[in-house]
Formats: C-alpha cells, structure tokens, sequence
C-alpha cells in the first residue's frame, strides 16, 4: 500500500510539473506574440528559459502566429554561420516556421518599421521537390529531391531590445525572428552537381538606392554549402517525429550581414546562382 502511494504521489507531481511547464510555454508564447503585434520590443522574457523550453514556447507562439499569417509553407534555418553561432553559445543552427502572408514578391513597398528590431539580410530558399529527402545522407543525394531555389531578401524582427543579450532559446522562442520577406522568381534546380558548385560559390550583394553596396556574402557562408543546411533542417524535424513535405520552402539562413532596413529601395543582386545570368529582387521602404 505504501509502495503504491509513492508511486501515485510521484506520479501526480510529474503531471502536475509538466502541466505548469506546458502553461508556462503558453503564456511566454503569448507574451511574444502580443509584443510580436503591437511591434513593442520585449526587453526580457518572464522567465529564463532552456533550448527544451524554448522549442515549446515556439510552438505557442506559431499556434498564435498561425491565426492571422495563413498556411504553414515552410521552415527558416538560423545561426547557420559559425561566428554566429559562437556568439550566440549553440553549437548548431536553430529553427523557425514560414508562414504564408510572410512572403510578399520582389518589388514589393514594407513600412521601414515593419517590426519592432527590423532588419534586412540576403538569404536564399529552396523548395523540396520529393519526400524521398528524408531519408537523403549526402549534398548530392539532398540536391536530387530539390526542384527550385528562390533569390529571397529576409526581413527578419529580433524583437529584443538592442541592450538585451541574446542566446539561442531566445532566438528560438521568437521563431527565429521570422517576419516578412520578399522573394523572386523560382529558378529550376536540375540535380546535376554543378548545382552544388553554383550554389555554394554564387555571390549576393545588397546596395541600396544610390547603388552602393551595402553587405555582401557567398552562398558558402551557409554552414560551408547550402545543402548542409538543408540535411540539418531534415535531421532536425526527424529529432522533433516531423519530415519535409513535397512543396516546402526552406529559408537557408544568413549569406550577408544583417542591416537595419532605410528609407527607399534595396536591392538584392545574385551572381552565378542563374544559368542565364544575374538575378536582381529588391524591396522599397517608407
């Protein structure tokens, strides 16, 4: 009898633990969220939080975000660069979830505070072709089951307040700081290898509207090669009981510095990712 009672006494303590962590992540999600609309930075989140527990307030967050963003499209890797991620202490990229209405085509006007810590960077997306990519090993076995890949500038929201030390479960918990994009035309991906060299050698540049150059990056400043970040994103969803779908977008990451968004057009041009040549996006601001 005494036995049993330990063991109900446990395993009600369990529940109990798990349904305050699970309210807890609600209610942080929530927070994020409420920032998230009213485009208020957030100074700190109620509670420190692990990168366990950052997952689950994500999760939150996104069920809200999912209310008024549309479908779910797609995933965004971040911290794909080594430096960033030293600087944020993870040892490996994090990620986040496309929705939708983020994605708005090239050309398109976005109010110069379209967040509450705007900013702008050069990133590229990738469409998977066929759900065979789950099960896909190497860069050229990813590359096979790829069928486009879409010039994207990136208009992510950090949200925290300048001052704030970021670290990757608060990177995490704001969905990676997904926002708005803009995106171009897709470009039809082969699966010949000389698309793995393409990719990760292409070059991008963003300028704005006088024409100079702001930031600039490789395709190779994704994890070494743009496939390396799409096999993370497979093996990460697989950790987390979840696989890429025919017709996801894959947002690869940062190519270029991030850069606070100003008044007028940027652009975005792409060198040798297109067989026929550059490829040009921009996004104007007001």
């Amino acid at each position: 009898m005494k036995r049993h009672l330990l063991f109900f006494l446990a395993f009600t303590f369990l529940f109990v633990s798990l349904g305050v962590s699970k309210s807890n992540s609600q209610d942080i999600g929530a927070f994020i969220y409420e920032h998230f609309t009213k485009k208020e930075q957030i100074k700190a989140l109620p509670k420190q939080i692990t990168m366990e527990e950052a997952i689950g307030v994500q999760k939150a967050f996104v069920s809200l975000l999912g209310k008024d963003h549309g479908r779910q499209i797609g995933y965004k890797a971040g911290l794909t660069n080594p430096k960033a991620q030293e600087a944020f202490g993870v040892k490996e990229p994090v990620l986040g979830i496309l929705f939708e209405k983020m994605l708005l085509k090239s050309g398109a006007t976005v109010n110069v505070a379209f967040g509450a810590r705007p900013v702008i960077e050069g990133d590229l997306i990738i469409r998977v072709g066929d759900e065979k990519i789950n099960d896909a090993k190497t860069p050229e076995e990813a590359l096979s089951y790829l069928d486009q890949v879409i010039p994207f500038i990136e208009l992510p929201d950090l949200m925290f307040s300048p001052d704030t030390k970021l670290d990757g479960p608060s990177i995490v918990a704001i969905n990676v700081g997904a926002r708005l994009g803009v995106v171009g035309e897709p470009i039809s991906l082969t699966g010949q290898k000389e698309w793995l060299q393409r990719l990760k050698t292409m070059a991008l540049e963003i300028s704005d509207e006088k024409g100079e150059m702001i930031t600039e990056g490789t395709g190779g400043a994704l994890l070494g090669d743009p496939m390396n970040v799409v096999l993370w994103i497979k093996d990460e969803l697989k950790k987390r009981g979840q696989a890429l779908k025919k017709g996801d977008l894959l947002s690869l990451g940062s190519i270029t510095k991030m850069v606070p968004p100003k008044p007028g057009t940027m652009k975005a041009k792409y060198m040798g990712l297109d067989p026929k040549g550059p490829v040009e996006i921009s996004v104007r601001f007001q």
